[in-house]
């Protein structure tokens, strides 16, 4: 009988490298992926080569028990059954999201634009556009179907048909927002900086340093106030229709195009030519108002930096924050209050947050990582005192370096 072939020493340590280097990557991938298998196969052709076997696969500033806790935190999560959406919870999403529009449409149809009903009417379409967003959110993270494909199409269906943005774009974008939160160069969320604003205590000294002003920045935390808010949804709108054109995805553009043909063809009888356009844009600024404070609350006032190239868990809570728990913050927030929780396990659905969090808290609280959750408001506030505090920064540095 022929014994087994006998493994150098050599040998032993690259297969060895190897496991590291599956472990290394194996948290971002388990975060972003259902069907593991299948991406698998797609990524053969993504290979380039190996490792020379004197090139380190192995980062040595990990914490490893820390990396090991938080598997084992989403091994028990996976047990407990925290990865397995309830479709009726999504269902009722989309009903309320579809009646709000439709009770919007109404009251402009049946009383007309006297104030009240023009007010009531643009609240609850606002309302209606918000709710898909987060919706949308949900589908694009692949958190509402067990089979990724019924999540590509409704996907596709809410956020193109709803509301008119392109579901590759997005995803496009929010993935590198995930994978590398609040890290300058690698998060498109914050390619603001320093263009507009000036983000993050380090960054914030650094131009300064580097004399560099694009904007009066020690002004950022009043300027924010009738700048990003007003803009983001709209321009969003705008970059995803040159997306669509430029990477030439026609099925999805022409979805998207029902967006805009339904909304003339309800609204344009009511406001004419001139004001189907205006109000087109008042009821996506409104929306982008509720949009951007809601989103940026969770990250400008956390730390914000070059890459540092830390374990999964340290980067995401040292990008993130939550909002307390209850029933309105929950709603009108899409469960972003979650945002720690979100980030860990983006494929988890909204539903179970609440769940895993006292296991993520209490992880924190064992390796001595602030887990922060705050009112509402007071996560408003901090959007406008960290501006104003990295505003400062990026001064004293101007005039002192």
């Amino acid at each position: 009988m022929q014994q087994p072939k006998q493994q150098s020493a050599s040998e032993m340590a690259l297969q060895l490298e190897d496991l590291k280097v599956t472990a290394r990557q194996e948290d971002p991938f388990t975060a972003f992926h259902v069907d593991k298998t299948l991406v698998r196969k797609h990524m053969k052709s993504l290979l380039i080569g190996e490792l020379a076997p004197n090139q380190p696969s192995f980062e040595h500033n990990k914490n490893k028990l820390l990396v090991e806790d938080f598997r084992e935190l989403r091994t028990n999560a996976d047990k407990l059954g925290l990865f397995k959406p309830r479709p009726l919870f999504f269902l009722l999403m989309l009903l309320h999201i579809l009646l709000l529009d439709a009770a919007g449409c109404f009251l402009l149809w049946y009383f007309g634009t006297s104030l009240p009903s023009f007010l009531i009417a643009t609240m609850l379409l606002t309302i209606a556009q918000s709710q898909s967003g987060w919706l949308q959110h949900d589908l694009g993270h692949l958190s509402v179907f067990s089979n990724p494909k019924w999540n590509h199409i409704f996907h596709e269906y809410v956020m193109c048909h709803l509301k008119g943005v392109s579901t590759t774009w997005w995803s496009f974008h929010h993935s590198q927002h995930h994978a590398k939160p609040n890290c300058f160069m690698k998060d498109p969320d914050i390619d603001i900086h320093p263009t507009i604003f000036s983000l993050g205590k380090p960054l914030s000294s650094e131009l300064g340093l580097q004399k560099k002003k694009y904007m009066p920045y020690n002004y950022q935390h009043k300027y924010f106030f009738i700048t990003l808010p007003f803009i983001t949804v709209p321009m969003f709108k705008a970059y995803s229709l040159y997306f669509m054109v430029h990477r030439k995805l026609w099925r999805e553009l022409a979805c998207s195009m029902t967006y805009f043909v339904r909304f003339f063809i309800v609204f344009g009888p009511i406001f004419g030519t001139k004001g189907v356009f205006g109000y087109l844009l008042l009821i996506n600024v409104l929306e982008s108002i509720i949009f951007t404070w809601i989103t940026q609350m969770n990250h400008i006032p956390m730390y914000i930096d070059h890459d540092k190239n830390m374990d999964w868990f340290s980067t995401q809570l040292q990008a993130t924050c939550n909002v307390n728990q209850s029933f309105f913050n929950d709603w009108v927030t899409g469960h972003l209050n979650f945002q720690i929780e979100h980030h860990l396990f983006p494929t988890m659905p909204r539903h179970n947050f609440w769940k895993v969090a006292p296991l993520v808290k209490s992880m924190c609280a064992k390796h001595g990582i602030d887990y922060q959750s705050k009112p509402l408001f007071a996560g408003f506030a901090d959007v406008v005192h960290s501006l104003k505090d990295s505003g400062e920064t990026w001064l004293k540095a101007y005039n002192n370096g």
